[in-house]
């Protein structure tokens, strides 16, 4: 089993190789623009879009939002390179899991807008600080594929981020939002194409409680799905 796994060009890229091999061996690529591999997506079994830099507003046509973004930690190379990959994981309806600015990413790349600050947009912060996970509730869409997989109505998930999903993307439906109205979760409305489509706004990969089925079970249905589509 091979998962591609975006770079996040920081130490916490090995957060996400740890989490996933926690249940069984497998072997993850690291996909970058510096290593300009974007077709090794055509060897992998599985993609992880992993957090990390705001996507540049020009990529969802709102730069006048760039004054709310942290200028100085975008990468536009990496924006492009990672809506690159999506459209290639949609050709070849691999299982795909999208989290945090990969949520984000995968809205933009489906013809949606972000909240370029939700603090300023008048909802309260979602972060402790800037390095520091808050902690808080979600609503589970009931007939969602979120649903099936963490066999919960609601529960509470780590938090880290300033940015979230407004005009959803084409395709897509809420799988999960929090008790202040943040899309936290986000799927297909079509799963017969491709079955394992999840993009959520928290760290499965961080979560201190791993048995938290916002973890532990986000991953035993991916690696199942994988197993699934090479079959």
């Amino acid at each position: 089993m091979k998962i591609g796994v975006t770079d996040t060009g920081k130490p916490s890229f090995e957060k996400y190789v740890e989490w996933l091999q926690k249940l069984q061996p497998l072997e993850t690529i690291k996909l970058s623009y510096l290593l300009n591999n974007a077709e090794a997506v055509d060897i992998c079994d599985g993609i992880v879009l992993t957090g990390g830099q705001d996507v540049h507003p020009k990529f969802y046509g709102k730069p006048e939002f760039l004054k709310e973004v942290d200028a100085n930690d975008l990468d536009t190379q990496r924006d492009e390179f990672e809506l690159q990959i999506i459209l290639r994981v949609q050709q070849l309806q691999l299982p795909l899991l999208a989290i945090c600015r990969g949520l984000q990413a995968v809205n933009v790349a489906m013809g949606g807008t972000l909240i370029p600050d939700i603090v300023h947009a008048g909802y309260p912060s979602h972060r402790l600080d800037s390095s520091t996970n808050a902690v808080h509730r979600v609503a589970v869409t009931f007939d969602s594929l979120l649903k099936t997989i963490v066999n919960v109505s609601g529960g509470e998930i780590n938090s880290r981020h300033h940015q979230a999903v407004d005009k959803l993307g084409k395709r897509l439906k809420i799988a999960a939002i929090s008790d202040d109205g943040i899309i936290e979760a986000l799927e297909l409305k079509d799963r017969e194409r491709q079955p394992f489509f999840l993009c959520v706004q928290w760290h499965p990969e961080r979560m201190n409680d791993f048995e938290n089925p916002f973890s532990k079970n986000i991953l035993q249905e991916f690696l199942k799905a994988i197993q699934l589509h090479k079959q």
